[in-house]
């Protein structure tokens, strides 16, 4: 391997894997290589069942003859839908990467208040007709969701006396009459914000935010997310073959020794007795543990379910967030729930997933007010991972290392940080003003 690239992407969890195909698509010779033989790392899918009885509960152990048959199962380690009109969707359509994939919305989107699970109301109508507040909150709701509709940072005619640089999310609040009940869904179901920070700061991220959910509400229907039939392990095949158009390589089984450093800055890679050079690299945090500090932990509860969640009007896919402040906590708790209509269970099974961020020495007890929401489980597996991100921003070293995987059962935190990491890498932002708007349902 005596030719250099211009960049070695090490891990093909689902990070690496859209950086390695954004690289591609940017012109730039991109090499792949993980040391695992399968796709996806730490956000792998496992198939058939059996390799998930296998990771968490030994070789013995096996699942019952009535969860039908294994192969039949594709368990996300970390399901995340995607905000169908979000960034990462118009990546895929830009890279072309949605030839190989095929989408389904997830049916609802939910948030708990008082214990209940309720529908989050996420345009004029649902609004009006939700039970989550009375008539009068409802109208006060409702002015705010068609302020927001019109919002333009650029335009202070749009701005109705409210100022984006020096006014704060609680202040718009405020301003609309919204008590804190709304407010906290408002902040936590339809922006996405995992603590209440952004009620303290600059409003216009957070309205951003929520124009968002009810562009993707818009675009398929049902509620604003979609996830890839048979779980989110296509995705980094998707991007694999994707590359490979591209001149990209892959290498999967291949152990990665150490990053070559010189005068500072990477020049490769060394595996075995061949180093191979490439100009930067990008990569999880698995491959540079010198060069990364831990910032905490998720803790997350798959659940393997003979019955749709209760209460969600038998929903066959759908989210469901606890936003903190109803359960006394600093982080708020996601449950994603999909089934056979995704392609990732047998019929009759479901398969929920319970995140948070860790914040006490009891993790497992952390999850249980989504535990109790699913009513019976069949089995549970308990996954506890630390979360890392780099000590610097790479551009002395040119080695780009990129976060863990947080606790939302969303893509946008994601998103956010496959940006950054080009940016960083490519010292530019990457383009979206040359995507063309195609939906995944008109591809060229």
């Amino acid at each position: 391997m005596d030719e250099e690239y211009d960049a070695i992407v090490l891990g093909t969890g689902l990070k690496e894997c859209i950086i390695s195909g954004m690289l591609s698509v940017s012109g730039k010779k991109v090499l792949h290589i993980d040391r695992n033989n399968y796709y996806g790392g730490e956000s792998a899918s496992l198939t058939p069942l059996e390799q998930l009885y296998e990771k968490f509960h030994g070789a013995q152990a096996k699942p019952q003859p009535e969860m039908g048959r294994g192969r039949d199962w594709n368990v996300d380690l970390i399901p995340k839908f995607l905000m169908a009109n979000g960034p990462l969707v118009k990546l895929l359509i830009h890279t072309g990467v949605t030839r190989y994939l095929e989408f389904k919305s997830i049916e609802a989107s939910f948030v708990v208040k008082g214990g209940k699970i309720y529908k989050v109301p996420a345009d004029e109508m649902e609004a009006l007709a939700t039970s989550l507040m009375g008539m009068f909150e409802k109208r006060r709701f409702k002015k705010f969701l068609v302020w927001v509709q019109q919002f333009d940072e650029n335009k202070p005619e749009t701005w109705q006396g409210l100022d984006p640089h020096n006014q704060t999310m609680q202040q718009v609040y405020e301003k609309f009459g919204l008590d804190e009940n709304t407010a906290d869904f408002t902040g936590h179901a339809l922006a996405l914000y995992r603590d209440d920070e952004h009620k303290n700061q600059p409003f216009a991220p957070a309205v951003e935010k929520i124009r968002l959910y009810s562009d993707s509400l818009a675009r398929y229907g049902k509620s604003p997310y979609l996830y890839p039939l048979y779980g989110l392990g296509e995705l980094p095949q998707g991007f694999a073959r994707l590359s490979a158009i591209y001149g990209g390589t892959y290498m999967l089984d291949k152990p990665v020794d150490e990053i070559v450093i010189e005068n500072g800055k990477a020049i490769g890679v060394k595996c075995g007795d061949e180093i191979v050079r490439g100009k930067q690299i990008y990569c999880d945090p698995s491959y540079a543990k010198d060069r990364v500090k831990k910032t905490g932990q998720v803790v997350r509860a798959i659940c393997l379910l003979n019955h749709p969640i209760p209460n969600t009007n038998d929903a066959q896919s759908c989210q469901i967030i606890i936003p903190q402040k109803q359960v006394g906590r600093h982080y708020d708790i996601y449950i994603s729930c999909c089934s056979n209509t995704n392609m990732v269970t047998p019929k009759g099974w479901y398969l929920a997933m319970v995140s948070t961020t860790v914040e006490t020495a009891n993790p497992e007890a952390e999850v249980l007010p989504g535990l109790q929401l699913l009513g019976q489980i069949a089995e549970k597996f308990i996954q506890i991972s630390d979360v890392y991100e780099p000590s610097d921003l790479g551009s002395e070293s040119q080695i780009f290392i990129s976060q863990s995987y947080d606790a939302t059962t969303h893509f946008e935190t994601t998103c956010k940080d496959v940006l950054n990491l080009f940016e960083r890498g490519t010292t530019k932002e990457f383009d979206f003003t040359n995507i063309t708007h195609l939906s995944l349902n008109d591809q060229e």
